[in-house]
């Protein structure tokens, strides 16, 4: 993450994390809470790592999961990442 750099005010910076903090927040953090700061580490990056970027679909990318967007990104901009 970078920190945000751009003008006092604007609201869109922080956007993307705000979505993403708000899908945790009310896809996977139990009411309770976690039992430990290693069992409330472990559930996140279950959720970011695991099931956010690869099984999730997001409607901003088509219904696309974050990582099957990016490589189809990178499957259509060949030319740009050649270095032959």
């Amino acid at each position: 993450m970078t920190q945000s750099m751009s003008r006092r005010g604007n609201c869109w910076d922080n956007s993307p994390m705000e979505r993403v903090f708000r899908s945790l927040k009310t896809e996977w953090v139990p009411r309770d809470g976690y039992r430990s700061f290693t069992e409330a580490y472990q559930a996140v990056t279950d959720y970011l790592v695991g099931y956010y970027n690869q099984h999730r679909p997001h409607q901003y990318n088509g219904g696309l999961t974050p990582n099957e967007s990016e490589l189809q990104f990178w499957f259509s901009h060949k030319t740009v990442v050649s270095f032959t």
